[in-house]
């Protein structure tokens, strides 16, 4: 035990001097620069980065809230080793992303504990920025988001619709109120495993792979200390470590198996002279098989391809089913934009038939294409995403030269993140910003109908006239980020998003559960999901 004690003094010791002396060099060479720092809170060497790592993003959005009044809308703290930069405001943002993307765009260097979770940053979200991160990007884009590719698996949509539809269809007739954020969950697990590894796979399957992700994903805020010095942190706190590379393994197996039969299918139908495995349709998995690593002129190994499978499955599961949640959520809160959101469906496919009781049983669905006349679907979605985004924050940027931003430094390998909820709150871009209004994102323009009169004509446009959701011309929200580092996801979110709104709304009115209301209340926003699931009454519609 003395042995033990004396080791761990020594060693924080060491840091504790080392980290001194950088201090008093670096103050000393470099005076100018940390004066032109963005200004911030002070921080105590050490005590002060550990305070901040041991912070939840939710805790960190509270003082950047009153940071924010007093310093403004950009801010620097002392997270780790580098300073943080966050940025509140829209066109810095967009001077940031857009017109400085190459120099915004890099992820800072894996922490102990990335590595593990990303294969060493082998994943699309965490790549460094070059040949890797386009090679694994690229891929992903044209191989799997392409239009074309995104239209083979509509289907796939039907399948997980009916699932959804039939479950909360069970569920109302077993309880006065739903919960339904895990009806979401689960149907939006199912679309996505299908996606990635190609297949039906049975309810067994898809519970065991969603167990081994939601695991690994809802734990990792609990190993943020392991990054802190992490050759102590590797003795003080082993039994953590233990349980992270345990998560990490047991996510190796249950994917890599799913993998590997995968590719022997696939092998199989190569042999039989297939071009495309599944009736033309190509999984996520089947693009990986063959991918090279430019850099390292190399095949992605199983561990690599288990990161870049998880990173699939939660990236469009999560985010999707929480936004849709908030969106449903708003839809009970305020019954009129239901109705007049139902009026517009009704209005374009007719009224809903009876739920199957079958989930086998064909549903009649919306189809996709008729979304393309619901411009007031569109506004409702938009709306939701700008009020309740389902990440408050991107994922860190790294900067790649030191800059000069607004008269500020920003040194090379600072990080730098943007306020993606205050900006979609912000006063001075959007009336009435907490209020829900989904004809903020709606203009109307004046056609010829065919008596020779004028029909009004909804379209989806903004309070300025026209909106882009890429931020690309201006950024005035950015859920799904901006610049080189955007999700390259965002249109199928949007599409999954419609989709699953429209369907929903068609076959049931939405009120509210037991309580009786649903708390929207500001309280509520600094966490990706609500505190207070939705506990919603549906009612099938064909019943009214």
């Amino acid at each position: 035990m003395e042995t033990w004690f004396i080791v761990v003094v020594s060693l924080c010791i060491s840091a504790l001097i080392k980290s001194f002396f950088n201090l008093l060099f670096s103050s000393s060479s470099s005076s100018n620069n940390k004066k032109k720092l963005p200004p911030g809170p002070s921080t105590f060497p050490i005590i002060g980065n550990f305070l901040w790592l041991r912070m939840s993003f939710s805790e960190i959005e509270h003082v950047l809230k009153d940071l924010r009044r007093k310093y403004g809308p950009i801010i620097t703290l002392h997270i780790g080793f580098r300073p943080a930069i966050f940025v509140g405001n829209h066109s810095l943002a967009h001077k940031v992303l857009v017109q400085n993307g190459a120099v915004f765009s890099d992820r800072p260097k894996a922490l102990a504990t990335g590595k593990i979770i990303n294969s060493n940053q082998h994943n699309v979200s965490s790549a460094a920025y070059g040949p890797t991160w386009r090679t694994l990007r690229r891929n992903l884009t044209s191989e799997i988001l392409h239009p074309s590719r995104v239209k083979n698996y509509s289907a796939a949509r039907n399948w997980v619709l009916a699932i959804l539809i039939n479950r909360l269809n069970k569920s109302q007739w077993e309880s006065k109120s739903v919960i339904v954020v895990d009806h979401f969950q689960y149907a939006m697990f199912c679309l996505l495993v299908l996606m990635c590894f190609g297949d039906k796979l049975e309810e067994k399957q898809i519970k065991e792979v969603e167990r081994v992700q939601r695991e690994l994903l809802l734990s990792f805020g609990r190993f943020n200390i392991l990054n802190f010095w992490p050759t102590i942190g590797k003795i003080l706190f082993r039994n953590r470590w233990k349980e992270l590379i345990r998560l990490r393994q047991n996510q190796d197996a249950v994917l890599i198996p799913l993998i590997r039969a995968r590719s022997v299918e696939v092998a199989l139908k190569k042999q039989q002279r297939k071009e495309e495995y599944g009736g033309g349709v190509v999984a996520y998995v089947d693009t990986l098989m063959d991918l090279e690593l430019p850099e390292e002129k190399r095949k992605l190994n199983d561990d690599e391809m288990v990161s870049l499978c998880g990173e699939f499955l939660n990236a469009g599961t999560d985010t999707t089913s929480t936004a849709l949640q908030w969106i449903m959520a708003s839809l009970v809160k305020y019954p009129d934009v239901q109705a007049k959101l139902y009026e517009e469906v009704t209005g374009v496919v007719g009224p809903p038939p009876p739920p199957p009781s079958d989930e086998e049983v064909g549903l009649t669905v919306i189809k996709e294409e008729d979304l393309q006349r619901m411009p007031y679907l569109k506004a409702v979605v938009l709306e939701g995403l700008r009020r309740h985004p389902p990440g408050h924050f991107v994922l860190p940027h790294s900067v790649t030269e030191e800059t000069e931003l607004e008269g500020f430094v920003v040194p090379k390998n600072a990080t730098i993140n943007f306020m993606v909820a205050e900006m979609g709150w912000d006063s001075k871009v959007w009336d009435d910003p907490m209020e829900f209004k989904p004809e903020r994102f709606l203009t109307s323009t004046t056609v010829n109908g065919d008596g020779g009169g004028a029909d009004k004509e909804a379209v989806v446009g903004g309070e300025a006239g026209g909106f882009d959701i890429t931020g690309s011309r201006e950024i005035k929200m950015m859920p799904f980020g901006a610049g080189r580092r955007i999700c390259p996801a965002s249109g199928l979110a949007l599409l999954h998003l419609e989709y699953f709104v429209a369907n929903l709304i068609w076959y049931f009115k939405w009120t509210a559960g037991d309580n009786g209301d649903v708390d929207l209340s500001e309280k509520q926003q600094f966490t990706i999901v609500m505190k207070n699931p939705l506990r919603a009454h549906l009612s099938p519609r064909t019943e009214h």
